[in-house]
């Protein structure tokens, strides 16, 4: 077993300490955070959103910023704003809390489409402007964004072009019987989260994107993906189909995979595999698809289904 392999089975090893019974989604959202990008948590409350997400961070001992974002939320309150200091008599900027490793941008579809924006620029290029000048953010810079799919009083739906920068929609879901009786037993006296240290530096992160980054992609694969993504275009179901960015944030994610299960090569199964979490949130049905039943999910097995599976050698 390679260093590589040794640090990624800590981490999830580390968090599953946390979260009981869910290493299948840990390893998804560890694939996103390897491949660099951000995540968007989209479920119900109370099943370990947050707890998930502070575990993370303490894995990595990052800084680590919660946002609740609220309907009263204003862009400053997240990014900074500049304060004339009357002693200087020149203008300081204070930095906001999105100057932080990970972000939880906590049920972030309860704030305003003009709040929402300001994070447009940062998830992006990973900066801030005011004014005149750019702040850069430290690396790695993630955000993890929660949002309730039950209660849509008082929410607001994400725009396009921000769901477009979530490189994952990932969900956590209910544990299994056996599970929920461990969990009942390990925090009936005791905090878990409180428990669990530094498995891996935040050297050990970008090295493992470095990593990541590296991994070959055959020709054969990439033809896969555009194909994929071009038949989301001309759906018949499908307004609007799968951006570019997506055909990259398939790309990088299957990296990731490839990486997580030690090897140096990206293969089929690692596109579908992470298709539907990478494609499902960046897709707009028309009103019959809805009216017909089919959900973004459905619509992209079917379309796996009928692209013919490359043989890489």
């Amino acid at each position: 077993m390679d260093d590589t392999t040794k640090i990624i089975e800590k981490i999830i090893c580390n968090i599953g300490k946390v979260v009981i019974g869910k290493d299948k989604e840990i390893k998804n959202i560890l694939k996103a955070i390897i491949a660099n990008g951000h995540v968007l948590i989209e479920d119900i409350p109370g099943v370990g959103k947050t707890t998930l997400v502070k575990a993370l961070a303490k894995s990595f001992n990052l800084s680590y910023n919660r946002i609740q974002f609220t309907p009263d939320l204003i862009p400053s309150d997240i990014t900074g704003v500049s304060i004339y200091n009357q002693k200087t008599m020149e203008f300081e900027f204070k930095k906001g809390p999105i100057f932080a490793n990970i972000i939880l941008a906590d049920e972030i579809n309860r704030t305003s489409p003009k709040t929402q924006s300001a994070l447009l620029e940062v998830m992006e290029e990973k900066q801030i402007s005011e004014g005149n000048n750019v702040y850069k953010l430290q690396k790695p810079f993630l955000v993890l964004a929660t949002q309730n799919p039950i209660e849509y009083e008082g929410t607001f739906s994400l725009p396009e072009a921000q769901l477009d920068r979530f490189i994952i929609k990932a969900k956590i879901g209910y544990v299994n019987e056996q599970d929920e009786l461990k969990i009942l037993k390990i925090y009936k006296e005791r905090e878990p989260i409180q428990e669990i240290g530094e498995v891996a530096s935040c050297e050990d992160i970008i090295e493992l994107q470095k990593q990541a980054a590296k991994i070959y992609v055959s020709d054969e694969i990439n033809r896969y993906i555009v194909k994929l993504v071009n038949t989301t275009r001309n759906h018949k179901y499908l307004l609007l189909g799968a951006s570019t960015r997506a055909a990259l944030a398939l790309l990088k994610i299957s990296q990731a995979s490839a990486l997580i299960d030690n090897r140096q090569y990206v293969i089929p199964e690692d596109i579908k595999e992470n298709a539907i979490s990478v494609l499902s949130h960046r897709l707009i049905l028309t009103p019959s698809a809805k009216a017909n039943n089919y959900t973004s999910e459905s619509i992209i097995k079917d379309i796996l289904n009928t692209i013919s599976i490359p043989k890489v050698n």
